[in-house]
């Protein structure tokens, strides 16, 4: 229990602290799944005007709710059991405590029966979908209902310490949107906290346990693809990948992520990585012929794709599941001898795409932190959260069918990668050196970022600003962002 996935139940009603529910079957995320095992957090007083938050407060055990205030509740949840965990639960990936014991239990085991093999015959260890309970929002700011946010027991202590101040005071901030279009820096801190929780303890921790024993940390994270989606399940998938040695991605159903690959690809050209992964051809059915296997294969290696890691063979072909998956490439299909026509093929390209190092130009500031800022009612944020992640999208696009290649720069993790400029006219993220920087769209940076930046700037490298110019640093109101673009070429955010 205390290794089980922890979250956050905020209720406009009071909640018992202990409850029978229902077992549900919640599928493979890691959705919040109920046990009706709680411990109350806090109460507050809400007062919204036209549906934004004017004033709240933090209530004490007995304090009487203001005259105009509304109640709410605040609790956290310990994961009830699911179906698919075998009636257990999803873990804390945000508790290093947790990850400790899931290493103990895992990695400690295969190293003690096959630790000789490590890097060798056997190069690396998969992780498949890591993630944190998925955030939930209201549907419209007036609602009452519940909402969920992931948290562990020790959040409020490290939040303190990243930020200075108590994550509870100022938690109805993460729910509603403040008025006069203000937006909230402490909604900004809980997701990049919660974020940062989630890459030290999962994949720092077991990526440093991989170096430490001489294998390389491979597989994919959860919920890649849009602004949306990773905010929701990662924070950021960009973060995670400081500790892989293989970032990999994951390719259903013929899908073409473009998103997915390019914020992969992006670290593995900055840490110098020796490769990128793809677990392929998930979901495409006993009707995707050969053709489709190559130009599945064909775009994720022009994205950086080189190890290929397929939905493979069955021991048996009992069990529903196995029916939407691809054809088994083994015995069961009566083509599979000849499937070295793909691997061959692929085999090559990929020595070759492993020989040298790439030559990207073009650096692009990923905006999922300005998408942050937005996570609050549906009907007062979901018009410009959508246009956001159209316009990230949209962007990829642009670059990539106009043949120009890019990398995406996390600004976390940014100043442990910059090495300042060379020549006075490249900006060096890590491995790579790029000739111009892009910012798209953002309507936050952080200080850390406008200073590298402003160097860059200074130092007569080509920066230039698409659309909206930052007008929030670190979610604070500043004018450091225009006046930086001021010196800048600007540019509108379209198709040129």
């Amino acid at each position: 229990p205390a290794f089980r996935q922890r979250f956050l139940v905020f209720s406009p009603e009071e909640l018992p602290l202990h409850e029978e529910v229902k077992a549900e079957e919640g599928g493979s995320s890691a959705r919040a799944i109920s046990s009706g095992n709680r411990e109350f957090l806090g109460r507050y007083a809400i007062r919204l005007e036209n549906g934004y938050l004017t004033k709240y407060h933090r209530l004490s055990a007995e304090a009487p709710v203001p005259e105009g205030f509304e109640t709410w509740y605040l609790y956290r949840e310990i994961s009830g059991d699911n179906a698919w965990f075998n009636d257990e639960a999803y873990v804390d990936t945000l508790n290093p405590r947790a990850m400790d014991k899931f290493i103990e239990i895992t990695h400690e085991a295969y190293y003690r029966e096959l630790g000789d093999s490590f890097g060798d015959t056997i190069p690396s260890i998969f992780t498949d979908e890591p993630q944190f309970c998925h955030k939930s929002t209201l549907g419209f700011a007036e609602e009452k209902k519940k909402v969920v946010l992931p948290y562990t027991d020790d959040f409020n202590e490290t939040y303190k310490a990243a930020y200075g101040s108590d994550f509870f005071d100022t938690f109805p901030e993460c729910i509603w949107e403040l008025p006069d279009g203000r937006v909230s820096a402490n909604r900004y801190h809980y997701h990049d906290h919660i974020c940062e929780r989630f890459a030290n303890a999962f994949a720092d921790n077991i990526g440093g346990w991989c170096h430490e024993h001489g294998i390389a940390l491979t597989g994919h994270m959860m919920e890649e693809p849009t602004l949306a989606s990773q905010t929701a399940a990662l924070g950021e998938a960009m973060r995670s990948y400081r500790s892989f040695d293989l970032p990999g991605i994951d390719m259903l159903c013929d899908f073409r992520e473009l998103t997915t690959a390019k914020q992969a690809e992006s670290a593995v050209h900055q840490f110098g990585y020796e490769g990128m992964l793809s677990e392929l051809y998930g979901v495409t059915n006993w009707d995707f012929d050969f053709r489709g296997h190559k130009l599945a294969g064909d775009w994720q290696a022009a994205l950086g794709v080189t190890i290929r890691v397929h939905h493979l063979a069955w021991t048996s072909m009992a069990g529903e599941a196995k029916r939407d998956y691809p054809a088994s490439i083994s015995y069961q299909s009566p083509w599979y001898r000849e499937y070295h026509l793909i691997e061959d093929y692929f085999g090559r390209l990929n020595t070759a795409l492993t020989r040298g190092s790439a030559e990207v130009k073009v650096g692009v500031v990923h905006p999922v932190e300005s998408y942050w800022l937005y996570w609050g009612p549906k009907n007062q944020t979901s018009g410009i959260r959508e246009e956001m992640d159209e316009n990230f999208d949209k962007l990829i696009k642009w670059l990539l069918f106009g043949t120009v290649d890019f990398d995406f720069i996390s600004e976390a993790l940014l100043p442990d990668l910059n090495k300042g400029t060379q020549d006075g006219r490249t900006l060096t993220v890590g491995c790579m050196h790029y000739d111009q920087i892009l910012v798209p769209n953002c309507k936050t940076l952080r200080s850390t970022t406008l200073e590298i930046l402003e160097k860059f700037q200074e130092a007569g490298g080509t920066l230039l600003f698409a659309g909206e110019i930052p007008s929030l640093e670190d979610a604070i109101p500043s004018e450091r962002g225009r006046k930086l673009a001021e010196k800048c070429t600007r540019i509108p955010f379209g198709k040129m």
